[in-house]
């Protein structure tokens, strides 16, 4: 009840401001059960207001599909209203002259002072606001079955040698440790927490930021690469082409321990009616505790022609930080507000946490941008540093300190 109360009440408030009607065509692949509750309820808001919505979802969980659609689109001269698009691809775009203004729509709304720094340098290209973030996602996250770790006389690991002694007690215990979908975003994921856990905050940013090329050859990243193929031992043979969510599902049903992945799998654990604490576990990657790897979701807004539809995307730039919309979809989505100024006495344990971290790790560091999602680098560089690292985790004989040279190699020659 207190949901459709809260949903007439942004609808009223955005209403009053919105008297033409213009189409917004939105490309995303959020199509997975907390996700796609997620757009439903931006869609409605936007029909609500009077415009229609023309839903362009393209299903993969990293989006590299959506991205190539999306270059066809562009380039033949007929983009969508916004794009899922995040990262240094936002610079990208702008660069290439595609995307529209929207400084006049942050300037009524104040962004530059609800949104953090950190946030606001990513959507802009040239000062100007060309992008419009949805939320923030801490991706090094463990997620954890505790009847399946109880079952198997377990407990929680807090740094990388205990989760290989807990994934010994559940695979002896016949439980599969560590759910994972063998895409190569996924893989990605699990490379980054180790990379974080392994090298730290510091090293972390000089490695997959800075691009320092004595930190990527060198022996903390040897160490990397020993203890991520270590990975592969507690992972099930049928990991291949496995979806994020199938992965999550493993946990949710018990079949598996564990994951890591971002905070989008707790729309999963909600849509499961699953509570957290009770029925499953959220805390930092093993040796990640304080620090926070950053996705920001956000949307991409494009040039059009058509005045009524600039104006429904102006309206689309607008509900997307409205605070209430802010709280309805992190509340599905499993990540937190964007916005500073939030009330937060709505979210669970997961997301009180999560929030806390992002602020600390804001002011005092540990804060650091996901290789996987592209906020680290530029997409010719991610795509390097994905070659090398798939390539490693699924070859019959690696060689960690090999693969370390090879992927400094690799960066230098992509950037």
């Amino acid at each position: 009840m207190k949901l459709k109360q809260t949903l007439s009440a942004i609808t009223l408030s955005l209403m009053a401001a919105a008297s033409h009607a213009g189409e917004v065509e939105v490309l995303h692949w959020w199509t997975s059960g907390g996700e796609a509750k997620s757009v439903s309820v931006l869609k409605g808001l936007m029909e609500k207001q009077g415009n229609s919505w023309k839903d362009f979802a393209i299903a993969g969980g990293g989006g590299e599909s959506a991205m190539t659609v999306l270059k066809t689109r562009a380039v033949s001269g007929n983009p969508p209203s916004a794009a899922q698009i995040k990262g240094h691809d936002i610079q990208e775009w702008g660069r290439l002259g595609f995307l529209t203004d929207l400084s006049d729509v942050a300037r009524e709304e104040n962004w530059d002072s609800v949104l953090p720094e950190v946030v606001t340098k990513v959507m802009k290209y040239d000062g100007d606001y060309v992008a419009v973030p949805v939320n923030v996602h801490r991706v090094n996250w463990l997620w954890v079955n505790p009847d399946v770790l109880k079952k198997s006389g377990a407990s929680i690991p807090t740094t990388l040698d205990e989760f290989f002694k807990v994934a010994d007690k559940v695979k002896a215990a016949g439980f599969i440790p560590l759910a994972h979908g063998g895409q190569p975003w996924q893989d990605i994921t699990l490379f980054e927490a180790v990379a974080l856990a392994v090298l730290g905050a510091e090293d972390y940013q000089k490695a997959f930021v800075d691009l320092d090329m004595d930190v990527l050859s060198g022996e903390g990243m040897t160490e990397v690469f020993t203890q991520f193929r270590k990975m592969r031992d507690y992972i099930d043979p049928k990991y291949r082409g496995r979806s994020w969510n199938s992965a999550t599902s493993m946990v949710i049903n018990g079949e598996a321990a564990m994951q890591i992945m971002g905070d989008w799998a707790k729309g999963e654990f909600a849509a499961a009616d699953k509570t957290p604490g009770r029925d499953y576990l959220c805390v930092a990657a093993p040796g990640t505790q304080g620090q926070f790897t950053y996705n920001i979701d956000s949307f991409a807004f494009f040039k059009l022609s058509d005045e009524e539809d600039r104006k429904a995307q102006k309206d689309l730039a607008r509900t997307i930080l409205d605070k209430d919309f802010q709280e309805i979809f992190n509340l599905n989505k499993g990540s937190i507000p964007v916005r500073l100024d939030m009330e937060m006495s709505r979210f669970d344990k997961c997301a009180l946490d999560s929030m806390a971290t992002f602020k600390t790790t804001s002011s005092r560091g540990g804060l650091v941008p996901s290789v996987s999602q592209g906020l680290a680098t530029t997409s010719y560089v991610q795509a390097a540093i994905f070659d090398v690292v798939t390539n490693f985790f699924n070859a019959k004989d690696p060689n960690p300190e090999k693969t370390a040279s090879k992927l400094a190699r690799a960066v230098k020659a992509a950037m």
